[in-house]
């Protein structure tokens, strides 16, 4: 019974769009340097496939601000991939004066392999390690942003860092199973049992769950970085 109700929990949580928005391309020209032709090609993007602990390549795009003084990694909702995120990205960045890497889970868009739960928790892992050692970026710098089921590995991620700038967590889930039953116990079987891992963070953390506060949400939550 429960691995049945944990495979109808994992159905629900994903929907990668298909067929994908996008491919991606090698520029031999420019040293084999990756591009998405879907997208505006920008100096100031960078398209990354990144190998995660599971064996799968995934495929992420790193946008850059140069006043920048904070990055966030984005995990995008259930319906979503990279060519359909990325003008939110680019304008992200923009707006907010920071750098943004965002992601696509496994299954998703052009990275490989098949969406699940622990595979998420090894994609945002990928690319946590990639911020880390080929940009650079500190966990004092790093702020996660989680929307929907990617609220799941963002929180993952937060409970196991501990000096992390912040976490934004729009429209999050309990878990898995809280999303199709009112359960008021965490089950053996459930999936993304963000309830239970919410408590382990240890830095601020924001919850939206309206489109139309977002930007003065974030607003305010970016004025951490001046405290």
């Amino acid at each position: 019974m429960g691995g049945v109700t944990s495979s109808i929990a994992a159905k629900f949580a994903f929907f990668p769009p298909t067929p994908a928005s996008y491919v991606v391309v090698a520029d031999e020209s420019c040293g084999g340097r990756l591009y998405i032709p879907e997208v505006p090609r920008r100096d100031d993007v960078d398209v990354l496939k990144l190998r995660t602990r599971r064996g799968n390549e995934i495929v992420a795009v790193h946008v850059k601000h140069p006043k920048a003084t904070a990055t966030l990694l984005y995990s995008h909702g259930n319906a979503a991939d990279l060519g359909q995120m990325f003008e939110l990205f680019v304008e992200l960045s923009l707006r907010l004066r920071i750098n943004l890497m965002g992601y696509d889970y496994s299954g998703y868009g052009q990275s490989a392999g098949k969406p699940s739960e622990c595979n998420t928790y090894a994609d945002i892992d990928a690319v946590y390690k990639c911020l880390k050692e080929q940009y650079g970026v500190k966990d004092e710098q790093l702020i996660l942003y989680g929307q929907s089921v990617g609220s799941g590995p963002t929180i993952d991620l937060a409970s196991r860092v501990s000096n992390l700038r912040g976490v934004v967590l729009h429209s999050p889930i309990l878990s898995g199973l809280r999303v199709l039953y009112p359960v008021k116990r965490t089950y053996w079987f459930d999936i993304y049992k963000n309830i239970d891992k919410i408590g382990m963070v240890r830095c601020p953390v924001l919850v939206i769950h309206i489109w139309d506060y977002c930007y003065l949400a974030w607003k305010f939550f970016l004025n951490l970085r001046y405290h």
